[in-house]
């Protein structure tokens, strides 16, 4: 179990290149679940492969809980490596890849024989343990992948790099509820790289969102949801994503939206730059309530969820989503629209406007 520390870590994979990776420092706390979300191409990959030591950083220094790291190869660093598509021994039986990582390092006969039932217990492979590895389904070599990590006493932390990608969607959050269960039961470090928000979302205490080789927030699941920091998390945070509209201040805590006026909770700092006012979908409604802003809309299309329904249409010409109980009744048209003032959040130049947290 480890702290992993990058400080001032950056890379380049050619000189002349731009950044794949853009300066910045990050702390992984000892024994805590993050994941790292972001767009293809964003970095995030190459940040975990810096952490394992598959890559040596253009700039900066590892440090595995206070101890400089970047100078040693993989197998030096005591990390286990889960990737997108299972690395097992095909030919192995499952007993024997999760018992190979202890007999390279010569582990008495009982260590061996203790830790592998353990784990194939923890990760239900107890029915399979004599069956060649080639034989079984995607999940359950993603099993062994995970497992062949947890029989070491040593491992500083598990890095995750798309997991659960070739996993039956139906077995996804099995897998993630059984990494929770490891990470309670073995305190280990656990750093889950991913593109899909609801698996950030459902696995990590802490989420560190990039985008463009940077890391642009972290915070809980709540935290960004509520209170994305900027303009790209608003729309890469939520299903479906943050409504955004072009608007102009126009008083100490109000904005013009085309003709329409709203009235802020907060006051709006000094300052210029490129405004754009959001809302969530679920903070629309049909009806008045208290500390809502009317504007006038129109609605273009309702679909049925089950659950709820959701609406498309505009205000001011902007696309926006919203959604309502599965009850309610909406004709398409012209309608009145109330967002709630609370909810509303206030861009300049893509980032959120200070004092709304």
């Amino acid at each position: 179990m480890a702290r992993i520390e990058l400080k001032d870590i950056a890379h380049r994979y050619d000189a002349d290149a731009p950044y794949a990776l853009a300066p910045l420092s990050v702390t992984w706390e000892h024994g805590r679940r993050y994941a790292v979300l972001g767009p293809s191409g964003c970095g995030k990959t190459t940040m975990l492969n810096i952490m394992s030591g598959i890559i040596a950083p253009s700039e900066g220094e590892v440090l595995f809980d206070g101890a400089p790291v970047t100078g040693l190869r993989t197998a030096e660093r005591n990390i286990a490596q889960v990737f997108q598509f299972p690395v097992i021994y095909a030919t192995m039986t499952v007993r024997e890849n999760l018992a190979f990582p202890l007999l390279c390092r010569n582990a008495e006969s009982a260590v061996v024989k203790r830790k592998v039932g353990e784990v194939a217990e923890l990760l239900g492979l107890e029915s399979v343990l004599e069956r060649v590895a080639n034989r079984l389904t995607a999940d359950q070599k993603q099993l062994i992948s995970l497992g062949r990590g947890l029989v070491r006493d040593d491992v500083a932390a598990i890095l995750m790099d798309e997991p659960l990608t070739v996993i039956d969607p139906d077995l996804k959050w099995k897998l993630r509820r059984k990494l929770k269960q490891i990470n309670e039961q073995y305190s280990l470090t656990l750093i889950y790289v991913t593109h899909d928000q609801n698996e950030a979302m459902t696995f990590a205490d802490e989420i560190a969102v990039m985008n463009e080789g940077r890391i642009v927030q972290t915070g809980g699941a709540p935290e960004l949801f509520e209170n994305p920091g900027t303009e790209f998390i608003g729309y890469f945070i939520g299903t479906p994503p943050m409504n955004m509209y072009p608007c102009a201040v126009v008083g100490a805590a109000s904005v013009m939206v085309g003709s329409q006026r709203l009235d802020l909770s907060f006051p709006i700092p000094a300052g210029g730059g490129e405004y754009k006012i959001g809302i969530r979908p679920e903070y629309v409604r049909l009806r008045s309530c208290p500390g809502a802003n009317r504007v006038r809309g129109r609605v273009l299309r309702v679909e049925d969820f089950g659950n709820y329904k959701l609406v498309s249409g505009t205000i001011e010409g902007v696309a926006t989503k919203f959604k309502i109980r599965r009850d309610s009744g909406i004709a398409l048209g012209e309608v009145d629209l109330f967002l709630l003032s609370g909810k509303l959040k206030l861009f300049c130049d893509g980032v959120l406007v200070a004092g709304q947290r």
